[in-house]
This record gives C-alpha cells, structure tokens and sequence, in this order.
C-alpha cells in the first residue's frame, strides 16, 4: 500500500489515484443508508467526492454540514457520473475523524440556499456561501479583480492605497460620519471615493495611480447599490479626456472578452454627447442593443386642434410591429402613468392607413407629417407622449419597458458606449438656484470665458460616463486644477471662496502649488461582476451585504453603543 497523502482536496482525487490510500477532509455533503451500504458525499472549495462504507457504527453520530476528514483507498466507480470532476472514481471508508460536528437544524438546504429568502441568506451568509452557485462568484470575483489590478499595471499605473477616515465634504451623498473622542464635537468620515485624495497625488507627481478602492455612502440600498462597494479608481496627470478613454476601453473590452463568450462591441466605443443620449433614448445610461429611438415630433403639432398634443413637448416610439391584445396596451398606458405621464397614445398604421382613438383629433397635414417623419409601413406602431421637457424621461423607460417586452434586445452583447459633455449645472427648482449636475471638480469646457459668458443651462463639462446595456459603469471627469476657475465654479452654483476654502481646504491649497492638468474615472467593480454573471442583484456579487434596509443581519448592525462609549464620544442620544 502506498503513503497517505495527507494533503488532498476533494475534487482532485482521479482515477490517478486508484489502488492508493488518501486522506481528504471536507463539509458532509450528504449521507443515504441504503440498508447496509452507505454512500456519504463530501464538499470543500474544489469539489465532491464520493465514500462508500458497510460500517453503519463509523457514520452513525455524523451529520450533513459537518466536518470531517476521511480515510480510505480510491477505487473507480462501477457508474460512472458524469456530473462531477470525480465521478469516476469513489473512495471505500477505512476511518472517519469529526472535526466540527453540525450541532443545530440548518436554516436551509446548503445547496438550495438562493432559494431561502434573502433575509435569511444573509443572516446566515456563511452557510450562503457553502452553496458552490454563490461561493464561486466570490472567487469569480477575486479573478476579475486579479485580472485589473494586471491590466492597469501593464498600463504603468501605479497601486496607492488612499486613507478610509477622512474629512466629511459634500460630494453629493450622505457620508457615514465618525466621531472623534478626542476632538468634542467633531467628526471624521468614511470616503464615498478617494476623490480628493487621488487629485492630491496629481498634485504630489505621481504619474498613473490606481487602486482597488473601498467607497461608502449613506444612502438608501437597492438593487444595484449598497452602502459599501468598490471601484476600480483611477487618475492620469498632464492626461487628456481621450487618455482616459483609452484607458477605460482597454479596461472594460479586455475584461469583458476575457471573462465572458458574449460579444463585445469594438473599440473605440462609440461617444455619445449627453443631449443627444437624452434625446434619442431618453437616458443618460442608454441600452443601446434596444434598437428603438425616442423621436421629438413637437413641431408637428405646434398648433393642433388637438389639446392633449397643442403646444406640448411630444415624443413619438416607432414599432416595426406589434401583435398585442388590447389589454397589453392598456398596461402599458398604466405603466406610463405611474412614471408620471398624464396618458399614453398609440397609432397602428394597417392597410395605408392609421387606426386609434386619437385619429380623428389629427387633421390631414398632421397625419402626413406624421408618416414622413417617422417613415411610415403597413404594420407599424407608433407610441405618443405629450408633457413638459420630463416626458422625455418617461419616454426614455417606455423604450426600455418595450424592448424587453417585444424581445428586441439581444442577451448575447455587451453593448458599451460613452455618454460625455454632461452639463455643467441643473437648475434646482425647490431651492430656485442652480446647482452641480454632475461632479464638482470637473473642468468647463471653455474654461474661464465660458463660466464669464455662457448661461449656466448652456455650459458642458468635460464629464463623461462609461455605460453598458443600461448600467452606468464608470463615471469620470477632466478635473478643473486652476483656482480662478474654481472660484467662478462654485460661485455660480452657490459657494463664495470661503466655502472652498473649508470644505475642500486641501485641494484649494494645494492647487496653489503648481497642480498639473489630471484626468480621471472610476469602473465600479460590483457592476463589473453583476453583469458578467448576470446577477440582477447586487448583494449577489459582494461577500457580506447588508440587507435592503441597509442592516447587517449577520453581524447585528448597527447597534447600540454603551452609556460609557457615548461618553467618551461626548454623544447623546436625542428621543
């Protein structure tokens, strides 16, 4: 008999090893007792493997989910399985060691774990990630991020780790505060990203920073967001918007081939000004494998008879065809409205004709309008909405509600693109004042005379965000390093020099001392991995997720602090 090999994994045992006597050791996968003859499975990260015993007093304390190390001698399978890497072989039960005994009822089937309700999953992540569908997109994970941290290494960035407590500073969310017991009254931070910092390293001569970088934001979770998640970070110094670009399509196409067999649009991605997205698909974040377009049919009936047309903005969606019952489009009428759409008109074009309830509001001219416009054929389908300057926005979810729902988006493309020339500003109209649309620190396009000159609703920035069948995958900017520039900025959204200098001391500083033109972006990392396993969910992808609520069901948080640690932090607790 050959020597033990002590350090087996389960799913590496192979007909290699028939004839010799090996110890693995693992989870008890499952145990059946077929009167006599004894099959136990057991799992660790790289597999199962099958024991077979005829000795009911060696298993007879075990139980599922506990763990054990097994030894005995591999022999091949008289049925093979062709569902597991070690079907061929099984390994016969010599002697069973207990190492972790499962003491308590499972709160669900290992193996079924994504069919449990989610609260229960993450209360018990640890046994959700035994299930091998949920552990393997924790290691997919580790791979992708591997495979970043190689590609921006090849590019010449460098990896910097900037500090988690930080000051807080409004960049747009909430920040997750921390109060300072040596400092009464005050309060450190968590970053929501490394946003000043990595400017800070422009301005220190670093040439290409990157880095795996932890963000944290207080805001309500949802599907596609958490109030922790990571992004790949990453700012160029003396670089320009197309440097960026560069990088970030190399970035998002080498990735996405490597990891996926799905097409891959080519680079360059396509550039789309924010306008024109907005216009054309009625989302900054537009899917492009949907092959609808919004269409502004406004002018045609500037002056109509028709109030529900006459004078408003109206969007028009072209279907080439569309065989469904009325009571589908009455959904779709219903649809619209929650979104806040006032109704939803529709024309079907049949027999050289158009048909629907709004045709005889519609005079002759308007109707030939209509069908040149929009370059009407027998079966078309036309889709009308009618509001204020927002309907464009609604329009820009009825495209997307239709191309799921006739089946025209093509599940086998990653469809990227680049939405830039965001603007500068958006007039807020509760405060009656205009505000930052975008970040911040980004650079106007036309700089100093633009901020002079230009009204704020006419001025772009040099923003730009990386998008993928309808996600936002990385969000950038060319930075504004000038401090007049910064000023005037700020000046029009609100924030005189005193402001800057306390909120943003350290970039006011140091943009004194020679800071040099930077640019930069963000891929979000979670997102990456979302649609690379085609998760619809977040918190499938991270390794403990709060729930929803924002709540760590596993670790109790938040809770309560004691009379003491209040104290010491000079807090109390208001009713």
């Amino acid at each position: 008999m050959e020597n033990i090999y002590r350090n087996r994994y389960c799913g590496e045992v192979s007909k290699e090893d028939v004839g010799k006597k090996i110890k693995v050791a693992g989870w008890i996968n499952s145990i059946r007792n077929l009167g006599g003859l004894i099959f136990i499975t057991l799992r660790d990260e790289t597999g199962i493997v099958q024991i077979i015993s005829e000795d009911e007093e060696k298993i007879q304390d075990l139980t599922k989910e506990s763990t054990a190390s097994i030894e005995g001698v591999v022999r091949l399978r008289s049925d093979i399985n062709p569902n597991m890497k070690t079907g061929e072989i099984e390994i016969v039960l010599e002697s069973i060691t207990v190492l972790g005994k499962c003491l308590n009822v499972l709160p669900f089937e290992i193996g079924r774990s994504k069919e449990a309700p989610e609260e229960m999953r993450l209360k018990y992540r640890y046994l959700d990630l035994r299930n091998s569908l949920v552990h393997d997109k924790i290691l997919f994970r580790v791979q992708v991020i591997d495979f970043l941290r190689k590609i921006m290494k090849e590019q010449g960035f460098t990896e910097i780790q900037t500090p988690i407590i930080t000051a807080s500073s409004p960049e747009g969310a909430r920040d997750f505060v921390i109060p300072s017991r040596n400092y009464k009254g005050k309060f450190y931070a968590l970053p929501q990203a490394p946003q000043i910092y990595k400017q800070l390293l422009m301005v220190s001569g670093f040439n290409r920073y990157f880095q795996i970088a932890p963000c944290f934001r207080d805001e309500d979770c949802r599907a596609d967001r958490t109030l922790e998640f990571y992004q790949l970070d990453m700012e160029m110094s003396f670089a320009t918007e197309e440097d960026v670009y560069e990088v970030g399509e190399k970035v998002f196409y080498e990735t996405f081939k490597n990891f996926s067999n799905k097409e891959v649009s080519p680079r360059p991605f396509r550039r789309i000004p924010y306008k024109e997205a907005m216009d054309k698909y009625g989302s900054d974040k537009p899917d492009l494998r949907n092959p609808l377009i919004i269409r502004d049919i406004s002018e045609i009936f500037k002056e109509s008879e028709f109030n529900g047309f006459r004078g408003k903005v109206v969007k028009a969606i072209k279907v080439n065809t569309c065989d469904k019952p009325n009571s589908w489009y009455k959904k779709l009428e219903e649809f619209v409205k929650e979104k806040g759409a006032l109704g939803l008109s529709y024309l079907k074009y049949e027999e050289n004709e158009f048909k629907g309830s709004i045709v005889k509001f519609l005079n002759e001219k308007e109707i030939d309008n209509l069908k040149s416009t929009l370059d009407i054929q027998n079966g078309n389908v036309i889709f009308i909405l009618a509001g204020d300057k927002n309907i464009v926005k609604v329009a820009g979810l009825l495209r997307n509600k239709l191309g799921s729902e006739l089946e025209l988006i093509d599940n086998n493309r990653f469809e990227f693109c680049i939405i830039n020339d965001f603007p500068m500003y958006e007039y807020n109209e509760e405060d009656k004042k205009w505000d930052f649309g975008h970040n911040p620190f980004s650079m106007p396009k036309g700089g100093l005379k633009a901020l002079e000159e230009m009204n704020p609703e006419d001025i772009v920035a040099y923003q730009y965000d990386f998008v993928c069948n309808g996600n936002e995958m990385a969000s950038g900017a060319v930075r504004n390093h000038d401090i007049e520039i910064m000023k005037k900025a700020f000046a029009i959204a609100g924030y005189d020099e005193e402001v800057i200098k306390n909120k943003f001391r350290s970039l006011y500083t140091a943009f004194q001392f020679g800071a040099p033109p930077h640019a930069g972006m963000a891929p979000g990392i979670d997102r990456i991995i979302m649609l690379l396993t085609e998760e619809e969910n977040l918190r499938e992808v991270q390794l403990f997720p709060p729930n929803v609520g924002g709540m760590d069901l596993l670790m109790g948080s938040p809770n309560t602090l004691d009379e003491k640690q209040l104290r010491e932090l000079h807090i109390k607790i208001r009713d």
